[in-house]
């Protein structure tokens, strides 16, 4: 069964990973696998740092350990900025080669100072350019607010379209810490007929450096809620910890029960927060298995 079609028969539950550093063993993310393996998701995605191809290897070698040791369907990002044509035909020569099937093709960030290669300048052109030359499933990201690059919610949200147009079989979206953000978003998306699933991107935020890196770089909107609780703990790592784990459930609570396509959980492969999480909700999931979508 595709993915695609998985969802019409339950509600997503998946994962986010990473290649670890190169000073961190290898032996720490294989060990978080095998602890996500045991909750059963229904993929795991992989991502590919957003500078080039110097990092193929690792992302295909986690990938390989997904879907034929662990027995759960992979997804290989693929962010476009950076690569030629021949990089992309490579890339995917070698995760077919492996059995890997599916993938996420994304613009990807800039890297300072590097200029890109021009090739693929938007999701859709990579997407485009996938769908012609191999039979994959392809992913896309989307954004429940407005992307930080377009200029305008409208222009946003044709973007997406485009890129739906363009081949994506499903979507992928960013954080978001107000569940009405989405939902407006999900309403607009469904107005512009884009009519693929779209799973919700929830990720835990349980140390200071997540709050940084999210007001600094990924210029998510933080509403008075999440605010407050995280100034309330800042200084309390374990209460820190505890409390954006039950921020995160409480979201995909009433995401679940408001009919949401999926959950894409990033992990920053942290199997034990994955866990925690999955013990509060995993009957919700089980339930929908059980309803009509």
């Amino acid at each position: 069964m595709s993915l695609t079609d998985l969802f019409q028969k339950k509600t997503v539950f998946s994962f986010e990973v990473f290649p670890p550093k190169a000073t961190t063993p290898a032996e720490k993310l294989q060990a978080t696998l095998h602890n996500l393996q045991a909750i059963h998701p229904d993929f795991i995605s992989v991502t590919l740092g957003a500078g080039g191809t110097g990092r193929y290897g690792a992302t295909v070698d986690i990938a390989d350990m997904i879907q034929n040791q662990l027995g759960i369907t992979a997804v290989s990002h693929i962010p476009g900025l950076y690569l030629s044509e021949d990089d992309v035909l490579n890339l995917l020569q070698k995760l077919a080669e492996r059995n890997v099937h599916n993938v996420l093709a994304l613009r990807g960030d800039r890297v300072p100072g590097r200029e890109p290669l021009g090739v693929f300048k938007h999701a859709d052109q990579l997407t485009t350019f996938i769908k012609q030359n191999s039979d994959f499933d392809v992913m896309g990201a989307c954004y429940p607010y407005t992307h930080k690059d377009a200029t305008s919610g409208v222009a946003d949200i044709q973007h997406l379209a485009n890129k739906v147009a363009a081949g994506a079989d499903h979507l992928i979206s960013q954080i978001f810490f107000d569940n009405n953000q989405f939902y407006n978003f999900r309403e607009k998306a469904e107005l512009a007929g884009i009519n693929v699933p779209i799973e919700a991107g929830i990720m835990p935020v349980t140390n200071k450096r997540q709050i940084e890196n999210i007001t600094s770089v990924a210029g998510v909107p933080l509403p008075e809620k999440f605010t407050c609780m995280m100034e309330r703990y800042a200084d309390n790592k374990e209460a820190l910890r505890d409390a954006g784990i039950a921020y995160a459930i409480d979201q995909i609570v009433d995401l679940v029960a408001q009919g949401v396509d999926g959950v894409h959980l990033y992990t920053m492969n942290n199997s034990y927060v994955a866990q925690r999480i999955w013990d509060a909700t995993a009957s919700l999931f089980q339930a929908s298995a059980t309803t009509t979508k």
